[in-house]
């Protein structure tokens, strides 16, 4: 049974499914809150995105691709694999990653790959026909099928935010491997992308929770070594508020 995420309606529709499906998910959504739909452009030009930001911060990634996309408009996967190299390595691509964008984009142009049938495929199957090309490994597989596509059950197994969510949501000892997230995720086919995007927020949720408390916590150390008599105008300096039933 496949199911697309194109919506939000979707995914808040996929993301209630989960949560009945396991119960252990409901203290994750309550945590979490209800994610919101992440969509990138599909085709070769969203791929080439993904690929562009590889092992990149976010703001390097975006620069690179702004630079890359406004050089070649519009982006078609012909004229990336005619320009030469030392054009693509002046926008600040790395040889690996020309060599991958040109690789895939001769795939394209003799027709042994169709990137939009990807999405009405099996999520493994589709999986294992991204990562046998040149260059695209698991992670941008997976992030393509979910994101581009909005492949329903794809799983991003080696991202290391979602393994931190999943090892913190369910108690376990360690962070998991790519290996052990996929018996982690059976429970919830066909709708791994679906907790794949209730994960990521539920990351988010309790490192900003934990930000929150450290930095209370930095802040009621500075103010337990300031006598009781200042320690109002030193709140007022580094910005915290009295907790409920504190004194001053």
């Amino acid at each position: 049974m496949l199911i697309h995420l194109n919506t939000q309606a979707d995914l808040e529709e996929a993301i209630h499914a989960l949560v009945k499906q396991d119960p252990r998910l409901k203290p994750i959504f309550e945590i979490a809150g209800m994610p919101a739909l992440r969509r990138r452009e599909p085709g070769y030009a969203g791929l080439a995105a993904i690929i562009c930001g590889q092992q990149l911060s976010t703001a390097s990634a975006a620069a690179i691709w702004s630079r890359v996309s406004a050089a070649f408009d519009p982006f078609h996967h012909d004229t990336l694999r005619k320009v030469r190299a030392g054009r693509l390595g002046r926008l600040g691509l790395s040889a690996a990653k020309i060599k991958t964008l040109k690789s895939l984009a001769r795939e394209l142009a003799a027709e042994r790959l169709n990137l939009d049938v990807l999405a009405n495929e099996d999520a493994d199957a589709a999986h294992n026909t991204l990562t046998a090309l040149h260059g695209i490994g698991p992670w941008t597989a997976d992030v393509y099928l979910l994101f581009c596509l909005g492949h329903g059950d794809a799983w991003p197994a080696g991202d290391l935010a979602v393994q931190e969510a999943v090892k913190i949501g369910l108690g376990l000892k360690t962070r998991p491997t790519a290996k052990q997230m996929a018996p982690l995720a059976e429970p919830w086919r066909p709708l791994r992308g679906a907790a794949a995007h209730l994960w990521w927020a539920y990351y988010r949720a309790v490192k900003k929770r934990e930000g929150v408390v450290g930095g209370r916590e930095k802040a009621n150390a500075v103010l337990n070594k300031i006598p009781v008599a200042k320690r109002s105008s030193a709140r007022a300096k580094i910005g915290q508020r009295s907790p409920p039933g504190s004194t001053k």
